[in-house]
């Protein structure tokens, strides 16, 4: 499949127009423009945003913008949506906000996913998947849910994730290594997937069943993309609770490396190689 840059080079010359590779690599060059949403309950938006933007753009040509949110509730709507244009001039949006009692439908509906509906690829992080409960949930497939693929209710105590690529031949996950994380949340599926939906990796949490004292184990999918609307691509994952966790090479190399899928753009001119990468961490 061609990219921008591509179909500009074909089109000029079958017009008779010699392509220089400047103007093909200035296509490339250009940076995406990145909106991310965060803010909201129970996480550290102040610092995440930081850590999280920096990270990525350390990875990838990145240019952002941060609608960050200073409410610590879970009922308050992000600003930024108060602006019926929120999304234009962005290419992708990362939506890390935790707002779970903001259920107005229309407002979902209509301001929230109406861009995402449209085409606007979408990344949804962590509480993201908590995000606005409206009427029927969980057990309807409300409109929110549509948008990220995952229904979640709740969480146990944080403890480590051994995190297990399950599709490793994908563009996202191809070279990255297994690994465990510090303490953390693991969110679980209770409600399943929907089927647009394909898992990527999924979590391990061990721990104590605090009635017989024996040891559980919960198995949940953490990493995962979504086609939204048929058309829109949208990639997730449930992991990402503790700063530490968002600082860690790993992390920040999936992430990246689903915002560039995302925008149709992950190739070895917007991404630096795997180790690299890591080693900026």
């Amino acid at each position: 499949m061609l990219n921008k840059s591509g179909l500009l080079a074909v089109c000029l010359a079958a017009c008779g127009f010699l392509v220089s590779p400047l103007i093909v690599r200035a296509e490339e060059e250009k940076p995406i423009k990145a909106l991310f949403v965060c803010g909201g309950c129970c996480h550290d938006y102040l610092h995440q945003k930081d850590i999280i933007t920096k990270g990525i753009s350390a990875r990838a040509n990145v240019e952002w913008t941060i609608a960050y949110d200073p409410d610590k509730t879970t009922s308050h709507l992000n600003p930024v949506y108060k602006n019926a244009d929120w999304s234009k001039g962005f290419d992708v949006v990362v939506h890390d906000e935790c707002s779970a009692d903001v259920k107005d439908l229309d407002l979902i509906n209509d301001t929230i996913l109406k861009p995402h509906r449209e085409g606007l690829p979408a990344v949804v992080l962590h509480c993201a998947m908590h995000c606005y409960r409206s009427e029927g949930w969980p057990k309807a497939v409300t409109p929110w849910y549509e948008l990220t693929g995952v229904r979640s209710t709740a969480h146990g105590a944080q403890l480590p994730i051994a995190i297990t690529f399950t599709d490793k031949e994908s563009p996202i996950t191809k070279g990255l290594e297994d690994w465990t994380t510090i303490h953390e949340e693991l969110y679980n599926n209770q409600f399943g997937l929907l089927d647009s939906v394909h898992p990527l990796a999924h979590g391990k949490q061990t721990y104590k069943d605090k009635k017989t004292g024996d040891d559980k184990t919960d198995d949940d999918v953490v990493v995962w993309t979504n086609t939204y609307n048929g058309k829109t691509k949208v990639f997730g994952t449930t992991i990402g609770h503790n700063n530490e966790t968002c600082n860690d090479g790993r992390y920040l190399d999936l992430v990246t490396r689903g915002l560039l899928w995302s925008v149709d753009k992950l190739d070895e001119h917007h991404m630096k190689p795997v180790k690299e990468a890591a080693a900026t961490k």
